[in-house]
């Protein structure tokens, strides 16, 4: 089901996960903790900001925690752009299972954990957010950015899982294997969302 559908505009979007924290390269649930970047997280900011020197954004969208922040500053250096923080690009909150090991669901709730795989929208941790909430605040705030974007590409600099959720809001593909995108790892990628 793609939420974005209600007016015929094509934007094009600039999708940038930040670079990794120590909870990422600890394979722990960072969700909305707000994080700065690790050294290795450094490095590859630095580095998906070279491979993304020539490329022209009128506006990069950024969600409101450390690590995504750091990575845009590193993008938007030497660019005549503006950088707008929007609460809803804020990850998903894990509620109580921030900080554990991504392992430990796996171990101590095989149910859950296969939920993760199949049907993500129906994982909602205790005392947090469920992905399908999460899918509809996504939605929302897609809509506001693509509108203001009108023919011309905008970055968004989101952590995973909620840059794979952005990335399936804006398709209409369904969201499998949660767990594979539960950490940042610093990349980019090219999409046309039709808002």
């Amino acid at each position: 089901m793609n939420l974005l559908m209600r007016t015929p505009v094509v934007s094009r979007v600039l999708l940038v996960r930040p670079g990794s924290t120590e909870f990422d390269e600890q394979g722990r649930f960072k969700g909305s903790l707000d994080m700065p970047l690790s050294s290795l997280g450094e490095q590859q900011a630095e580095a998906v900001a070279s491979e993304l020197a020539k490329t022209n954004v009128s506006t990069i969208y950024v969600a409101p925690c450390e690590s995504a922040q750091q990575t845009a500053m590193r993008l938007a250096r030497g660019r005549d752009v503006r950088v707008k923080i929007l609460e809803g690009f804020r990850n998903i909150d894990h509620g109580l299972w921030h900080g554990k090991l991504i392992d430990e669901v796996r171990r101590n709730h095989p149910r859950v954990y296969r939920t993760g795989l199949e049907t993500p929208d129906e994982i909602c941790p205790p005392g947090g957010e469920s992905i399908r909430q999460a899918r509809v605040r996504v939605a929302k705030a897609l809509r506001k950015v693509m509108k203001k974007g009108r023919d011309n590409m905008v970055a968004l600099v989101v952590p995973d899982p909620l840059a794979t959720v952005v990335q399936s809001v804006i398709s209409g593909e369904e969201l499998y294997d949660l767990w594979n995108f539960e950490t940042d790892r610093c990349d980019w990628q090219i999409l046309e969302a039709t808002v």
